[in-house]
């Protein structure tokens, strides 16, 4: 009996996420006719640090994305006994914002820097005076006005800047476009045109005069996008790049790509105003959809746009669960040289709820898990660090629930200056991201850290694969005049199961009190950084 996917993979009536995450590339196929997933597939990979530079090379990108759909292919086949040869709706996402400059042959001219680079700190900081507007260091703009400061030879022969998704978007497609989200976080993006903030664009050629550059900057970044509008459809030779079997045919829609952040908010049906949702993973960002312009500009808060270009406030913390993971290592180790076996996913479950045993502010110990830098609190590089005075209440409990605090530490900081000094108002948050994935764990945490319910749905394992999935299904479903939001709460979101932590208080005054030592052993990690080379 053909079942309803059958049907629609036979019928190529299906509709295709990929999102390059930190550690993973995942994808995940959709029913057009009912947006269920039929099947997903994965590849993992890591970033290396090369010369300064945290990056991942063109053949990672390239078999990575081959990896990740083949996978997919392959399970899909196993289930259903079909082979993918038409999608309808294509998106590709990826890791926000970082720096990849082209020149006019399509050649990379320096490796991929990506968001985890905390490099250009004079260029954000003389960017964010002169546009009067918060240039965070992982910007596209940052890392350009860093190269040129810096002199660097690339900086002539620039024809093309884009980051990850829109270079995979540009090479499948043709196209140079970039959903209007992650447009926002390369150069900030005027609300009321839906295009480069002009006056900014001219500060900045005034800014570069004088190194006579024989490319003017509104031309060399992609053209931003609504959620919705035109981007291209797969050509014979993406189609080709995707699925190197040639099983795949060309023709696919594909909609605009968007940053990680942007597909979280999609995922979390985060996108109307006083909503806001929080992707915790290897790095951790919340963002609130603001009803309102801020009072000032604040460099620990970014300002980007939700995918239908809504103004959008995020605090971004580049280090999470990453050090948090290393210390699940640690006790696998442990528990395997006594001789025992167990699940990794048993141990997480374990490890994490036991520190809902702890202290509310975590016994007096301190941690912080700063594996790259952390521009939040001024930090160019990390060294992970874990300390304590001689009377702290040192046992299992605090120990993991002073890493799973400390995960939240720098993102907490930018998010107490949106919500205390700019009294925005916040009516629930959504999480997602492998940081959820232990039930009520991190949400508890995490409603402490803003003093407000935080709701986790099903899919948050799901994460940003299924937010670009969403945004393609729309590009291809909506109907005439329907907004984005519309779409998701009328076809997606309409029986999601949501599980709500309420903050509870005696939880919130103990996440104060740790965060007071966390801001007051800053000079430790200053410290570690100095003298741990």
């Amino acid at each position: 009996m053909t079942t309803a996917n059958q049907k629609a993979i036979e019928n190529g009536n299906t509709v295709l996420g990929i999102e390059f995450g930190s550690t993973r590339i995942k994808a995940v196929l959709l029913n057009g006719d009912n947006n269920q997933i039929i099947a997903s597939g994965s590849h993992s990979w890591e970033n290396s640090y090369e010369d300064g530079i945290w990056t991942y090379s063109l053949d990672d990108i390239w078999t990575g994305l081959q990896a990740s759909y083949k996978d997919l292919a392959q399970n899909v086949e196993a289930e259903y006994g079909v082979k993918i040869k038409n999608i309808a709706s294509i998106g590709f996402s990826a890791m926000m914002h970082g720096y990849m400059p082209f020149d006019k042959e399509g050649e990379l001219l320096v490796p991929f820097r990506t968001w985890r680079n905390n490099i250009t700190e004079e260029a954000s900081r003389k960017l964010t005076e002169e546009f009067n507007h918060p240039i965070p260091q992982r910007w596209s703009i940052a890392h350009l006005y860093h190269a040129i400061l810096n002199k660097e030879e690339h900086i002539s022969e620039i024809d093309f800047l884009t980051t990850l998704e829109g270079f995979i978007h540009w090479k499948l497609s043709g196209k140079k476009v970039i959903g209007i989200g992650e447009a926002s976080g390369m150069f900030p993006v005027d609300v009321k045109t839906n295009s480069y903030n002009q006056k900014m664009l001219d500060k900045f050629s005034d800014l570069i005069s004088d190194y006579n550059l024989s490319w003017e900057i509104s031309k060399i970044l992609p053209k931003p996008l609504l959620a919705g509008e035109e981007a291209g459809k797969l050509t014979a030779a993406g189609a080709k790049m995707l699925d190197p079997t040639g099983t795949l045919e060309a023709g696919s829609l594909i909609c605009p790509p968007e940053g990680d952040a942007e597909t979280g908010m999609v995922a979390t049906n985060s996108v109307a105003p006083r909503t806001g949702n929080v992707s915790a993973g290897t790095s951790v960002f919340a963002m609130v959809v603001l009803e309102d312009e801020l009072s000032k500009p604040h460099p620990e808060l970014d300002l980007v746009m939700t995918p239908t270009g809504k103004l959008v406030a995020m605090a971004h913390s580049n280090n999470c669960s990453s050090n948090l993971d290393k210390w699940i290592n640690i006790f696998q180790e442990a528990v395997e040289s006594l001789g025992f076996e167990v699940d990794k996913n048993t141990l997480y479950e374990t490890l994490y709820n036991k520190a809902l045993e702890g202290d509310k502010d975590c016994g007096g110990l301190l941690a912080y898990g700063y594996l790259s830098g952390e521009h939040i609190t001024g930090f160019e590089e990390g060294r992970p660090l874990f300390t304590m005075e001689s009377d702290s209440n040192f046992n299992l409990a605090n120990f993991m629930r002073v890493n799973l605090q400390s995960a939240l530490g720098a993102m907490k900081m930018g998010m107490d200056i949106l919500l205390k000094e700019e009294n925005v108002k916040l009516d629930k948050m959504l999480g997602h991201g492998g940081l959820f994935k232990t039930e009520g764990v991190a949400q508890k945490f995490m409603a402490a850290a803003v003093n407000a319910p935080v709701s986790v749905m099903e899919t948050a394992g799901e994460g940003g694969a299924w937010g670009i999935a969403l945004l393609a299904s729309y590009h291809l479903n909506k109907e005439e005049g329907q907004s984005l939001e519309e779409f998701l709460n009328q076809n997606i979101f309409t029986d999601q199961n949501e599980k709500v932590i309420k903050p509870d208080p005696d939880d919130v005054k103990g996440f104060e009190e740790f965060m007071q030592r966390y801001k007051a052993g800053l000079p430790i990690e200053r410290a570690a950084v100095e003298n741990l080379d």
